[in-house]
């Protein structure tokens, strides 16, 4: 099934929105970096209706059914449905791609066929329930949730 551009200009929207207020947000002491986040928290999620986290919290409803990383939450968003939630996690551990694919292998998702050999530079997985987008680095390790049948 093709995704409509409508999800994907969200999603493609909440990314950068994240990023770029986790950037600016670093940059200022503790009770402005707190604000400045709440304040964007709030901006995103009254113009997408979704749940926006800019660190610390999955967000509402995200499928307990898929296995993390070890670390901690930089940013999520998602109102789950067809559009589904992104997780970005600061890994704890060395080789974070190595140990995301494991912990999603040893919680029964397998790698999507369709998309063998092509290189997406992230992997996508399937339980049968849900479409994982695994990406990242050791520095941070991206999830897109979706569900195969909305």
């Amino acid at each position: 099934m093709r995704p409509t551009r409508q999800p994907v200009r969200v999603v493609a929207a909440l990314v950068a929105a994240g990023v770029a207020v986790a950037a600016f947000a670093g940059c200022t002491p503790g009770p402005v970096q707190d604000f400045v986040g709440q304040q964007a928290e709030d901006a995103i999620e009254s113009t997408t209706g979704g749940d926006v986290s800019l660190g610390g919290e999955l967000p509402a409803g995200f499928p307990a059914e898929v296995p993390l990383v070890e670390g901690e939450i930089s940013f999520s968003a998602g109102s789950g449905g067809a559009e589904g939630w992104i997780v970005t996690i600061d890994p704890e551990s060395a080789d974070a791609i190595a140990a995301a694919t494991a912990a999603l292998e040893a919680g029964g998702f397998v790698p999507e066929k369709a998309f063998e050999g092509v290189d997406l530079g992230a992997s996508i997985f399937s339980n049968g329930t849900y479409l994982v987008l695994l990406s990242g680095d050791d520095q941070a390790v991206m999830y897109t949730v979706t569900p195969v049948n909305p």
